[in-house]
């Protein structure tokens, strides 16, 4: 694969299953990304949440336009979700994103020296996946081999993208959002990435 990554996440207390879903889905030289966030929380924002990361899966490799707007009309008489999409791609050495609602994601660019300094922060356009959505907009970024990429649903306070430790793994970056900014009150779910490149 593409990336190392790593994936933290919490139900709101008591509830069996989360509203809060991804998907990291190899395809022909690149990887989909796909962080769900149902409304709510419980068993309805489960389903839904469950469903778009289910018709996204199913499509890895298209347009991620496309992708949204099929989940767009999957979700139809569910409660509704937010999501982001994103898709790496080693041939082109580019990230396709974009994100309807307020699951947050952010870009760490890999700086001269090795410090990754530079953030470039996904900006998400209003609406809810399966009620309405607006125009969708896809940032098209170019990517290094040390690029980190860290999605938060809003059970993560947004503190999360000031100051993370790049210096972690990708599975204790997203452990280590998850603990310092997880909110107590709903579902929560951090994924981290780092992308490597292609295979020498």
């Amino acid at each position: 694969m593409i990336i190392d990554w790593g994936v933290s996440e919490r139900a709101f207390a008591g509830a069996a299953h989360s509203g809060d879903q991804y998907l990291v889905e190899p395809f022909p030289q690149g990887v989909l990304v796909v962080v769900v966030d149902g409304l709510g929380h419980g068993p309805e924002a489960f389903v839904a949440a469950h469903r778009a990361t289910e018709v996204a899966a199913q499509h890895a490799g298209e347009p991620v336009d496309d992708i949204l707007r099929r989940c767009h009309d999957a979700l139809k008489g569910t409660r509704g979700a937010v999501m982001s999409v994103a898709a790496l791609r080693s041939d082109e050495g580019r990230m396709a994103w974009l994100g309807v609602g307020n699951v947050e994601g952010a870009l760490f660019r890999t700086t001269p020296g090795g410090i990754r300094a530079e953030r470039q922060a996904l900006l998400p356009r209003p609406g809810v996946v399966g009620y309405r959505i607006s125009a969708l907009h896809v940032a098209v970024l170019p990517i290094v081999p040390g690029d980190t990429v860290i999605f938060a649903t809003d059970g993560i306070a947004s503190a999360f993208l000031e100051d993370p430790p790049l210096h972690l793994s990708p599975q204790q970056l997203a452990d280590d959002t998850l603990v310092r900014f997880g909110r107590a009150t709903d579902d929560a779910l951090a994924l981290a990435l780092c992308y490597r490149g292609a295979a020498p």
